[in-house]
C-alpha cells in the first residue's frame, strides 16, 4: 500500500514558499501488534469510557476536553477556543536557522517523516532547495497532531528528510544520573587496547543488515499456534559475566577476533570422475 501523507502545508526559507506533504518516514504497520482477549472464552475485551460520579458509560458525543488547573478542578476548551491559537506553524514549516548537520545531536532526535513537493509546480524549487541545503540542517517549528514541535530539516538521498525534535528543557543532563556522577580515571592503556578491540568491527555502516530477529521468532510462535504445533523452547541465553580484569578481557578480545579471521578456510578436494564406459563395461576403443 502506498503510504498516505498525513500533513499539507509550506516550507518556508526566508522569502520562498514551498508547496509541500508530509509523509511519515517509519512503516508502523510493520510492528506487530495484539488485542486484549478474556482468557475464559477469547472475546476481545472492550475498553468502556466510565464516569465514576454518574455510574455510567458515556458517549463519545457526550465527551469534553478539560485542562486540570488545579486538583480535580478543569477548565473546559471548546473546539472554538483551539481554532483560536492559530500560529505560523500550523499552515508552514518556517525554517530561521540553518546550520552544519552534524551540529545537532542525535539524542534531541524525535520522529522521522519525508518532505515530498506538493504538484508539479512545487518540484523545481523543492530540488533546488534540496541541493542547496545539502550538508546543512535546517530548524524550525510545525504544528502536527493538535501540538507544536521543533523540527529540523535535513536532505537525505533524493529528498528532504524532517525531524521532530526534543526541546532542550525535555532533556535530562549526564549530571542528574547518580551513577555518571562518579566515574573513575581512565588509564591511557586500557583506552588503547579498548580502540584495537573496537576498531576490529568497523566496518561500512548498513541497517538493512540488520533483522528484527524477535519479531520474526514472534511470528514464527503464530504461525505454529494457528497450525496447532508445538513450539520448542530455545535454551535461555546467558547472561555476561561481570568484567574483573579489564585487560585481560580485552586481550581475549582481540584474540579471539584475530583467530576467527585467521581460520583457513577447507581446502576443497577435487572430484575424481569415474571412466567412460560402453555397453557391456568395456571402454570404447579410440577411432
Amino acid at each position: 500500500m502506498a503510504p498516505r501523507s498525513t500533513w499539507k502545508g509550506f516550507l518556508k526559507v526566508s522569502l520562498v514558499s514551498i508547496p509541500i506533504k508530509v509523509y511519515p518516514a517509519a512503516e508502523s504497520s510493520a510492528s506487530l501488534s495484539f488485542n486484549q482477549l478474556h482468557g475464559e472464552c477469547r472475546t476481545r475485551i472492550q475498553q468502556k469510557r466510565w464516569c465514576p460520579h454518574c455510574n455510567r458509560e458515556v458517549a463519545n458525543s457526550e465527551l469534553v476536553k478539560g485542562y486540570e488547573f488545579e486538583k480535580g478542578r478543569y477548565v473546559v476548551l471548546e473546539d472554538e477556543d483551539f481554532a483560536k491559537v492559530r500560529t505560523e506553524s500550523t499552515r508552514v514549516i518556517n525554517l530561521v536557522q540553518f546550520s552544519g548537520e552534524e551540529s545537532l545531536d542525535p539524542m534531541y532526535y524525535d520522529r522521522a517523516y519525508y518532505l515530498a513537493p506538493d504538484g508539479p509546480m512545487a518540484a523545481g524549487a523543492y530540488a533546488v532547495m534540496r541541493e542547496a541545503m545539502r550538508g546543512k540542517i535546517g530548524v524550525g517549528k510545525v504544528a502536527l497532531l493538535g501540538r507544536e514541535y521543533l523540527v529540523a530539516v535535513r536532505p537525505h538521498q533524493e529528498g528532504l528528510l524532517m525531524f521532530t525534535l526534543h526541546h532542550a528543557g525535555e532533556m535530562r543532563t549526564p549530571s542528574q544520573i547518580e551513577e555518571l556522577r562518579s566515574l573513575p580515571d581512565v588509564k591511557p592503556d586500557e583506552v588503547s587496547l579498548a580502540r584495537q578491540v573496537i576498531g576490529t568491527f568497523e566496518a561500512e555502516l548498513d541497517l538493512s543488515d540488520f533483522k528484527d530477529e524477535y519479531k520474526e521468532g514472534l511470528r514464527q510462535v503464530i504461525k505454529a499456534r494457528i497450525a496447532g504445533e508445538e513450539v520448542a523452547t530455545p535454551p535461555e541465553v546467558e547472561a555476561p559475566t561481570n568484567v574483573v580484569n579489564l585487560m585481560e578481557a580485552l586481550r581475549k578480545s582481540l584474540d579471539a577476533v584475530s583467530a576467527s579471521k585467521k581460520k583457513p578456510a577447507k581446502a576443497q578436494l577435487p572430484s575424481r570422475k569415474a571412466p567412460a564406459r560402453a555397453e557391456g563395461g568395456k571402454r570404447r576403443k579410440a577411432g
